[in-house]
């Protein structure tokens, strides 16, 4: 009776392992699958923002500012679904005809709400981290959604990049690295 014993471990095991490598690789390949990565470029008289982005994601630019105003685009995996507040994108870039000092003040008064749990940090983004910009994070306001929002300005705009979960936190953090703007 032992051996059969030993031998149903061996086999146990081995459907592990099997199963572990097997999830390791779907993961590998996810990850690679994001590659090339593609390029997004806003607005010229906007800053022209540019960032790269995973392959994988598709983009809904919702409005253009092409007389002004804001402009908004949505980045998701595979499809960007019906923009709301209760929708998850795995990125927001909104970029607001209003200045950062402005933007700031507005994000402090939601974090200064009893309930939020909003924190921010400053910190430098960019391809050579020379942008200064605040981070934020939590839940985000007017929306149930925890994730991640960067602020920073563009010329007398500011651009405001969000994640609406923390599960794409490594394609954000990688996003905010490749960031270029016009001055």
């Amino acid at each position: 009776a032992i051996s059969t014993d030993v031998g149903e471990q061996i086999e146990v095991a081995v459907a592990q392992a099997k199963d572990e490598q097997s999830q390791k690789m779907e993961a590998e390949f996810l990850e690679r699958e994001k590659y090339p990565y593609k390029i997004f470029s806003g607005p010229a008289d906007y800053g022209q923002l540019t960032f790269e982005y995973p392959k994988t994601w598709s983009v809904y630019v919702a409005k253009a500012a092409t007389t002004g105003g804001d402009f908004n685009a949505y980045f998701n995996p595979i499809q960007v679904d019906a923009v709301g507040k209760e929708t998850i994108n795995a990125l927001r870039v909104t970029i607001v005809n209003k200045s950062f000092d402005n933007v700031s003040k507005e994000y402090q008064k939601a974090m200064d709400k009893k309930d939020s749990n909003l924190t921010m940090v400053s910190t430098t983004i960019g391809k050579d981290e020379n942008i200064t910009a605040n981070r934020y994070t939590g839940t985000i306001p007017n929306t149930e959604l925890s994730g991640f929002i960067v602020t920073f300005k563009i010329r007398d705009k500011t651009a405001i990049l969000q994640t609406d979960s923390v599960l794409f936190q490594a394609d954000f953090d990688k996003l905010l690295a490749t960031v270029v703007f016009n001055d």
